[in-house]
């Protein structure tokens, strides 16, 4: 009865055995013993350069996917890898990703689906705007801006993050983080959206949030007046009305919640969570937004430069053609 493993691991404990100066076998006994054929012993042996090839390769492909496994201290799934290497000008397949993570043990942890609200809303008001967008995010640019509240916490304190969200090129166009729940830090949010973007927008941009306290305040109401933005609400208790905002914080705390919670000052947070929506604008490539960052989408957008060479997957030549954009 022979020894269960695979062949090529028997050759390898044959080949080992015969470099013993103690070994008394020889090649046939040691090959009927492991129930493996003396023909395909000395195939495998044959093919070592191959296999020292195929393995310097696949080394030296590791080294690049390790590099952009790291890129500006981010982990990345295989698909973000992906992505990371293309805008290097490295074509490699999700495929061999994959294998080359499992064969080296890289991980990239998995955002778990959390089904809970994650801050506790406060009471209702009679001041709840109708839901306009009704989950119709991809219009156009700059038409529907989404925006959220969430939390972080760090050396056993609580600080707070508003964000507006673009929903058709999923940049964050303003942001601003405050270490109290009130409502200021919601206003100079919106004060932030108006400096940086108000050249893009107009009076048919939506401004979309849950019915927090917070967005239903006579305040933030004034703002988007004065600013003659339209205001729209999810149905109470329904995250689903604000998708993309909720992925967007998931996101971003399973890439930096580690990291924010051994800051050590208000200011370390800060300066993290600039850090991370720098990177993730310009940097964090995402696969429904034709492997671009969202920064990188909108300018494809504006000017119709795709920046990225575009390979036929099966001549793996540059075809010149330029990828489709979803919902324009």
């Amino acid at each position: 009865m022979g020894i269960q493993a695979p062949a090529e691991v028997k050759f390898a404990i044959i080949y080992e055995a015969i470099r013993q100066d103690q070994n008394l076998l020889n090649i046939s006994q040691m090959c009927r013993i492991a129930g493996v054929s003396r023909s395909g012993f000395y195939a495998w042996m044959d093919a070592a350069p191959t296999r020292k090839t195929r393995e310097d390769n696949d080394q030296a492909d590791f080294e690049l996917v390790l590099e952009a496994y790291r890129f500006r201290g981010y982990a990345k799934g295989a698909r973000g890898i992906h992505m990371r290497l293309l805008h290097q000008g490295i074509i490699m397949n999700v495929k061999k990703i994959r294998r080359l993570m499992d064969k080296y043990h890289l991980v990239c942890p998995i955002r778990k689906a959390n089904p809970y609200r994650r801050m506790a809303k406060a009471l209702a008001t009679s001041n709840v705007a109708p839901n306009v967008v009704r989950r119709e995010f991809r219009q156009k640019p700059r038409k529907v801006l989404l925006t959220d509240i969430t939390y972080l916490f760090f050396s056993d304190e609580k600080c707070y993050l508003s964000t507006v969200l673009d929903a058709f090129t999923h940049e964050i166009l303003a942001w601003q983080l405050s270490q109290n729940l009130k409502v200021d830090f919601v206003l100079e949010t919106v004060d932030r959206l108006v400096r940086g973007y108000g050249s893009t927008l107009d009076n048919e941009t939506i401004v979309h949030s849950d019915q927090g306290c917070h967005y239903t305040s006579y305040a933030f109401i004034r703002k988007l007046r004065d600013s003659e933005f339209i205001q729209s609400m999810s149905r109470r208790g329904n995250c689903w009305d604000n998708a993309p905002q909720e992925s967007f914080f998931g996101h971003m705390k399973d890439d930096i919640c580690e990291k924010i919670s051994s800051c050590a000052s208000f200011d370390d947070v800060k300066s993290q969570v600039d850090d991370w929506i720098d990177y993730y604008n310009k940097d964090r490539y995402q696969w429904e937004l034709l492997k671009l960052s969202p920064a990188e989408y909108c300018r494809y957008l504006q000017t119709g430069i795709y920046p990225l060479p575009v390979y036929d997957s099966k001549s793996k030549s540059n075809t010149g053609a330029l990828p489709q954009t979803p919902g324009v």
